[in-house]
Order: C-alpha cells, then sequence, then structure tokens
C-alpha cells in the first residue's frame, strides 16, 4: 500500500531522479566557430551568399523566439503548427495504463523549473505552498500579483522547450471566474488547481464552489485544464462520501480532473465505484529512495489516481539537502 504524508499541505520531500541523456539538452544551442579574421578579410561572392542566407536564417529564427515568447495566453501554439500545449497536457491524462500514473513535479522558480525538464518530465505543475515559500510567505498568502508573477517566470524558463505548466493559484483569490482565466492565460499556464475551501481553510459549500467552477469553465472554453481540488480529507471531513459529492459536481461543472488531497490510499477505488470517472490526481510524499517512491506511484496508479504531484515536497528536500551542504562547508 503506498505511504500518504503525515501532512499533505506540508511534509518532508525527495528528489525524482532524472535520465542522463548523451544528447545535447533541449534548448541549448552548440556554439559555432568561424575562421580567423583573415579568412573572412576578402570575401568570395559564395561568401557573401552564404553570410546573407545565415543572416535571414538567423532573423527567421528570432522572429519565431520572439513569437513564442509573446504567445503567454495558453491557448497559442509555441510548436510550429503543432498541437496546443493544453491539449498536450490534457491528452497526458488519458489513455494511461493503471500502473503509470502521469507524475508531475512541483517547480517553485525557473530554476528549478528548468532542472526537471532537463530531467525528461513532459510537463510540471506548479505547487501553491512551494511558490509561496520561495516568496517568503506562509501557504495561502502569496498576494495575487506575486503568485502570478511567479507562475510567468516559471513558464517563460520552459515554454521555449515545449514544456506545459499547470499552476496552483490557491482558492482564486476571490477573483471573478473571467479575471481569473483572462490573468492565469496571461501567465502562459495552460491549466490551475483550484482549492474549495477558502480564508480560515474553511470548506466551501460545494454546489456554490461548482456553480463558480462552471463559470470559469464557461469562460476558458477549452483553453485550460481544470483541477478540481476536493479538500473534504485535509479539512476534518474523513467521509470518503463527502469527498465523491464534490467530486461528481466538479467533475458535472467541466472539471478535467479531481484531486481529493490528503485521501489515503484506500479511498481511491472507493471513489472509483462512487462513479468518479474523469482523472484523479493523488499527492505523494518525496521521502526516501527514488525506487521506493516509484514504487509508491504505481501502487496509486493500480488504485485509480491518474496524476501524482508533491505539494511542496520537492521543495522540502531540496532545501534540506542545501542545508546539508551548507552545514558541509562551515
Amino acid at each position: 500500500m503506498a505511504r500518504t504524508p503525515d501532512s499533505a499541505e506540508s511534509h518532508s520531500t525527495g528528489p525524482v531522479t532524472g535520465r542522463p541523456t548523451n544528447s545535447t539538452p533541449r534548448g541549448r544551442m552548440e556554439p559555432t566557430w568561424g575562421g580567423d579574421a583573415t579568412d573572412n578579410a576578402h570575401p568570395t561572392p559564395q561568401a557573401n551568399a552564404a553570410n546573407a542566407a545565415n543572416a535571414a536564417n538567423a532573423a527567421n529564427a528570432a522572429n519565431a523566439a520572439n513569437a513564442a515568447e509573446d504567445d503567454t495566453t495558453g491557448a497559442g501554439n509555441a510548436n510550429g503548427g503543432g498541437p496546443r500545449p493544453v491539449d498536450v497536457f490534457r491528452a497526458l491524462h488519458h489513455g494511461r495504463s493503471p500502473d503509470d500514473p502521469l507524475v508531475l513535479p512541483g517547480p517553485w522558480d525557473a530554476a528549478s523549473a528548468r532542472a526537471f525538464v532537463t530531467a525528461g518530465f513532459p510537463a510540471l505543475a506548479t505547487p501553491g505552498a512551494g511558490v509561496a515559500a520561495s516568496l517568503g510567505y506562509e501557504d495561502g498568502r502569496t498576494p495575487p500579483a506575486e503568485m502570478f508573477a511567479a507562475v510567468t517566470r516559471i513558464v517563460r524558463a520552459v515554454r521555449p522547450l515545449g514544456v506545459p505548466v499547470s499552476a496552483d493559484i490557491d482558492d482564486g483569490y476571490g477573483l471573478p471566474a473571467a479575471e481569473l482565466v483572462e490573468r492565469l492565460l496571461g501567465t502562459g499556464a495552460i491549466g490551475c488547481n483550484l482549492d474549495d475551501s477558502g480564508p480560515g481553510k474553511v470548506l466551501k459549500d460545494p454546489r456554490r464552489h461548482a456553480d463558480w467552477l462552471a463559470e470559469i469553465r464557461a469562460s476558458a472554453g477549452d483553453r485550460l485544464f481544470l483541477n478540481a481540488r476536493v479538500d473534504t480529507f485535509v479539512r476534518g471531513v474523513p467521509d470518503v462520501g463527502a469527498a465523491i459529492e464534490r467530486a461528481l459536481l466538479y467533475e458535472a461543472a467541466g472539471a478535467d480532473c479531481v484531486y481529493p488531497i490528503g485521501a489515503p490510499p484506500a479511498a481511491l477505488p472507493v471513489m472509483r465505484a462512487g462513479g468518479v470517472k474523469g482523472p484523479v490526481n493523488m499527492v505523494a510524499s518525496a521521502a526516501g529512495p527514488a525506487n521506493v517512491l516509484r514504487d509508491g506511484f504505481r501502487e496509486l496508479g493500480e488504485l485509480g489516481a491518474t496524476r501524482i504531484t508533491f505539494g511542496p515536497g520537492l521543495l522540502l528536500r531540496t532545501t534540506t539537502a542545501l542545508t546539508d551542504l551548507g552545514r558541509s562547508l562551515l
């Protein structure tokens, strides 16, 4: 049986091992070198033509890069005519084998996002608590403007590499649905987590929350992947039936995925039997050896989980490692 952390919202964590590669990392350009100055003192007509072609190619590449950077709507396409990032992200949640759930690490800044992409992950999902900690705030206390700015930086770091990013934006900060969608798409994110408990960590009325989710879906259309968090297990309501009720309401409102944070693994087959048909997100501990973690992911998948996230766990394990490194240098 897969272990659940003592606290689903703040738990010790561990890094996911990357897969080594012998190829040049994506997004990195190897330098090219020309001859010495005397080679170019009297260029031939062929050299002039080659230089002109190189300049044109460089201009085209720059224009393409600028277009990709300028496209921060989440609905656009920086892949040269390929599928939209949101479609790529949505597809990752479907057609998976039960023993192969989608594992999404949670970057807290641009550097960690790049590291996870270099390790080989196809998509990322920011943790609200992790981003808050990186900005010096307690979980749930990040001002909206700072959270959206942080998400923008993370997206900017990996978007040229074709990696979609979903963002944890807490409970939506009380913003009207249309404004929330506009601001989220403005970061370049292609999806979001939305809590169903608000200030004071009080559970929201499930039907009113479902109505709000439906407004977000109507405003966003298919441009955002909505991961609706179900907070019953972390708010003192361990009844699986209560979680099923909320999950079904949120699915009906247009959520792409439901996230019963803190649910024990045994709740997964009960939720599936209770009618939850779409993707289900589970939080996993990031503490322990990588092989043990991977076994835990597989067990959660076989019980009914579609995707695995870590909350702030990977940040906590990283900061522990940095502390140990710092002590070793004293």
